[in-house]
Order: structure tokens, then sequence, then C-alpha cells
């Protein structure tokens, strides 16, 4: 699976992402997703599904690389 390299500050929009797996390789990431009041933090190693249909946001809170597997 490619590794997505986000300086600080920089997102990455995944639509109709539902099944799909973040997880964080290097740096602290956030996610939020559409129509959901949880957010979550995810630092290196840890992983995430993407639970809703809608768009979800993958920030870097700091510098750091990321996955998106599909479902």
């Amino acid at each position: 699976m490619p590794t997505i390299e986000l300086r600080q500050g920089n997102l990455v929009r995944v639509r109709a992402g539902a099944g799909n797996t973040v997880t964080a390789r290097t740096g602290l990431i956030w996610i939020t997703e559409q129509d959901s009041l949880r957010d979550v933090l995810l630092q290196p190693g840890q992983s995430f599904m993407l639970a809703r249909p809608g768009l979800a946001l993958v920030q870097a809170i700091s510098d750091a690389s990321v996955s998106i597997e599909p479902k």
C-alpha cells in the first residue's frame, strides 16, 4: 500500500471511504468523518477503519506519513 507524505497542516480528503483503513506511519494524524461527533487521533503504528459513507478528512498535526488501505 502506498504511503502519503503530509506536511504539518496538510490534509487528504477521502470520499466514500467507509471500510477503508487509515494507518499513521509517522507523525500525528487527525481524522474526522462527515456526520460523526467523534474525531480520532492516530500516533505512529495506529490504525482506524473509516465507518461513514461520506467525506472523511485525514490531517497531519505534525509532519507525517499515512497509508489508506481500501476495503
